[in-house]
């Protein structure tokens, strides 16, 4: 193994190109990787009381017809909408519990909301619209389907409902149970491993903020997450551990080290054992985050930059597909209560902002709201808010080492700087986590 000054050499002029790619990208070339690896995974069945953020192994088609039988949604009088009336009333009557009779031509009969559709009748009609006078009904002229929930018209058997790879949900609970499914093959959850880099941490002279809150994420993404300790800045002791790590779980970890300065030597690590998919993204905060295979090893590295407000930032972005299957951001629509400049443009920019309701109670930021009624979304870090970082222009660097920042509701993602009053989508922190 070479010695420290020449692997940071190497690391320089590795870098004297630009190799930072979109966030979205990196995003995209995680969710491939996911594809790929899913199959490394075992399989256990579980029940669907114990589904969520599980991963399915294999598809599911229908084994049934949902409903089973018709059934009506209204109670009143079963029959054919094509026959003309007075129809004659059968005497009886259809309840959820029953097996009903057969109807023939210009008849109807009883029946409550719920209980299945005898075979000759194909719509409802309502008991207020019906008219009975001597074993004859009349009433409102009806399209068959009329107050029935036809069989099959939920779900159709064979129909191909769930996929293998998708993350299930409690509701997914509902539609199986439906579909009297009481348990699901899915994957074991991912093994991950969590190493802190940096003399700093390692000799306890800086409180480690990262792993705790990859901790977290990797947990609440349905995973296993274990803090393995932390590694000083030496490149021999960085890759040894990233290397048995890799021998005990699916996935390493790694906070700090994944920028080009003399004491980063986590992804040179990450060359040496293996291939670097990609290394920097364009975002503010949480650039330098690194994604690798480590084939002999049968495992997947993912270096998180060592800032806690860019490592969260760029892991819930970048990373979190791998873990979920999901890159999705859903938004909620507000209006930026200041105006925020950015200093480089070509970056997409992770602005943390507060909600502070409708704006009525904010007069600076009345006009924000533009009378539609969304919610302001002050940027938290702005001179305005609770947390003065910067006064217009945008400031990633500090902002992404301010703890403080993590009270934010969400974020805006742009690529451009933002006018006071203008409309922008926020990512609430509750989507990504």
């Amino acid at each position: 193994m070479t010695g420290d000054a020449e692997h940071t050499d190497m690391e320089a002029a590795e870098h004297d190109h630009d190799d930072l790619i979109a966030w979205d990208d990196g995003a995209a070339r995680v969710l491939r990787l996911r594809e790929r690896w899913l199959p490394h995974l075992g399989t256990e069945r579980v029940e669907i009381d114990r589904l969520t953020g599980r991963t399915l192994a294999e598809p599911i088609d229908s084994p049934v017809d949902v409903p089973a039988q018709s059934h009506a949604t209204m109670d009143g009088y079963a029959f054919d909408a094509t026959d003309e009336y007075p129809l004659t009333v059968v005497d009886a009557d259809v309840y959820p519990e029953d097996e009903p009779p057969s109807l023939a031509a210009g008849e109807a009969i009883r029946i409550a909301t719920g209980a299945p559709v005898p075979a000759g009748a194909n719509a409802v009609l309502k008991r207020e619209e019906a008219t009975v006078e001597d074993g004859q009904l009349t009433g409102t002229v009806l399209d068959p389907g009329t107050y029935v929930y036809e069989r099959g018209s939920n779900v159709a058997a064979g129909e191909r409902l769930f996929e293998a790879g998708e993350r299930l949900s409690p509701k997914d609970a509902i539609l199986l149970g439906d579909l009297g499914i009481d348990a699901v093959e899915v994957r074991t959850p991912l093994s991950v491993g969590l190493l802190a880099t940096g003399t700093e941490i390692h000799e306890g002279r800086h409180r480690d903020l990262d792993s705790p809150m990859l901790a977290g994420l990797i947990r609440s993404w349905g995973h296993d997450a274990t803090y393995e300790g932390s590694v000083p800045d030496t490149y021999e002791r960085v890759e040894s551990e990233i290397a048995e790590l890799a021998r005990e779980h699916d996935v390493v970890v790694t906070t700090g080290g994944t920028s080009v300065g003399k004491k980063d030597y986590v992804v040179r690590a990450l060359h040496s054992l293996g291939d670097v998919l990609f290394h920097r993204v364009r975002l503010r905060p949480g650039k330098p985050i690194a994604v690798a295979e480590l084939p002999d090893h049968d495992a997947v590295a993912i270096a998180i930059p060592g800032k806690p407000v860019g490592a969260h930032a760029v892991t819930t972005l970048v990373a979190r597909p791998f873990f979920t299957g999901d890159a999705s951001l859903p938004t909620v629509p507000a209006r930026m209560a200041r105006h925020v400049d950015i200093a480089t443009p070509g970056f997409a920019y992770a602005i943390p902002v507060t909600f502070e309701g409708d704006g009525a109670g904010d007069t600076d930021s009345a006009d924000a709201t533009d009378g539609d009624g969304s919610p302001t979304a002050m940027p938290l870090g702005h001179v305005d808010s609770d947390l003065a970082v910067y006064e217009s222009a945008f400031d990633p660097s500090v902002l992404s080492s301010s703890t403080r920042a993590t009270r934010a509701d969400g974020f805006v993602l742009t690529g451009e700087g933002v006018e006071r009053g203008q409309a922008v989508d926020v990512v609430p922190y509750s989507a990504v986590e």
